[in-house]
């Protein structure tokens, strides 16, 4: 073998080793939670996603914007002005208090990918700032479909207060909603499942709906307030389960009692919630969109590795809610824990058969995908 023979394997050996190298490294996602790092909502979305990440060997970073919009922002800029070495192959945002356009061009001017989850962009902003297109490095979005949140909660309630005959003295049921915000998309769209709800069932008058802002305090103050201006409904409707929370501690603190004189909704999965459900305080409860984060990392896992989602859609929405009764809260709590999730099963990347991607909870929820 000539001298010059041999150096050109040696070189080849050289480059294949390089390609392997970088190949074996973690992709690294960082994720700007926009919730409150103690906050049983978001906490638990980052835990699934940090299972989603063990179980397809990434490395995922978790910031939280403590419910501030101009915290997410600045997030944002610092990942964007970090070393390039330090930087995250993806950043998943949330358009919560519609931050997400801003926040994907900061990450763009440091050549960093971003994918929307839970939040995507508003219908008059995909006009302009569409995925890969008016955003080009904002790869895709992917949405749990909200408004089966709000009318899945909304129709049990509904159901059980006809169920109950609990309707006030001209006949009708009547219901107050404590909604979250008014901007965030999946706000937006819990109201629009509730207003479904309510077109199918005439003998019910929304009397009012107040908004809260997600949070527990401002709940209770919005029922205190609607209480004290004369509502007598039977039913209340909330937003997400903090919020039913607060109006149920203004409802009690009036001698009122959750499951009897007031029968209440919620949406999302905290032990508080389901136990609430079994105990009879909550009459209606629907989640498992915390999953969400954890499912956008099955796509960008994929994505990284040349299976691209583009054929399924690039702004992605769907069906990640499911109805808790007692048994099946009960059988939630007993579920095993997010650490033992096996994501892999999700990924068309490790199953070539898989045609389309489903993001359906109820076999992870019930514990069907745990890790072998």
């Amino acid at each position: 073998m000539t001298c010059l023979l041999r150096t050109a394997l040696l070189a080849c050996c050289i480059a294949v080793s390089g390609l392997v190298a970088a190949s074996a490294q973690a992709q690294t996602v960082s994720f700007i939670n926009p919730g409150h790092a103690d906050e049983a909502y978001w906490r638990s979305a980052s835990q699934a996603m940090e299972a989603a990440a063990r179980s397809l060997g990434m490395k995922l970073e978790v910031l939280y914007a403590e419910r501030q919009p101009e915290r997410a922002l600045a997030l944002s800029r610092e990942l964007a002005a970090r070393p390039r070495e330090q930087r995250p192959d993806y950043v998943i945002l949330s358009n919560d208090k519609g931050v997400l356009v801003e926040c994907a061009q900061n990450l763009a001017a440091a050549r960093i990918k971003s994918f929307a989850a839970f939040s995507g962009l508003l219908p008059q902003e995909l006009k302009r700032w569409s995925p890969r297109s008016g955003l080009p490095l904002l790869m895709g979005s992917l949405e749990p479909r909200a408004q089966d949140a709000g009318y899945l909660s909304a129709k049990a309630l509904i159901e059980q207060g006809l169920a109950r005959q609990m309707h006030g003295s001209d006949g009708r049921l009547h219901l107050l909603a404590i909604a979250g915000d008014r901007s965030t998309p999946s706000s937006i769209q819990r109201n629009q499942g509730l207003r479904q709800a309510l077109a199918e069932h005439p003998k019910v008058e929304l009397d009012a709906q107040a908004f809260a802002d997600w949070r527990r305090d401002l709940a209770r103050e919005r029922m205190q307030g609607l209480l004290q201006r004369g509502h007598a409904p039977q039913l209340v409707w909330a937003g997400s389960d903090l919020m039913a929370f607060g109006a149920m501690e203004a409802a009690e603190a009036r001698g009122l009692t959750p499951g009897r004189e007031l029968l209440f909704s919620a949406i999302n999965t905290s032990d508080e919630a389901m136990q609430s459900v079994i105990a009879g305080r909550l009459s209606s409860l629907a989640g498992g969109h915390f999953l969400t984060g954890a499912f956008a990392m099955v796509l960008l896992h994929d994505l990284y590795r040349g299976r691209d989602f583009a054929d399924e859609g690039l702004v992605l929405e769907r069906p990640m809610f499911m109805r808790f009764d007692s048994a099946a809260a009960q059988r939630f709590l007993a579920r095993p824990s997010l650490t033992e999730l096996d994501f892999r099963r999700f990924s068309k990347l490790h199953n070539p058969r898989l045609r389309r991607y489903n993001f359906g909870p109820q076999g992870l929820l019930d514990g069907s995908a745990a890790a072998p």
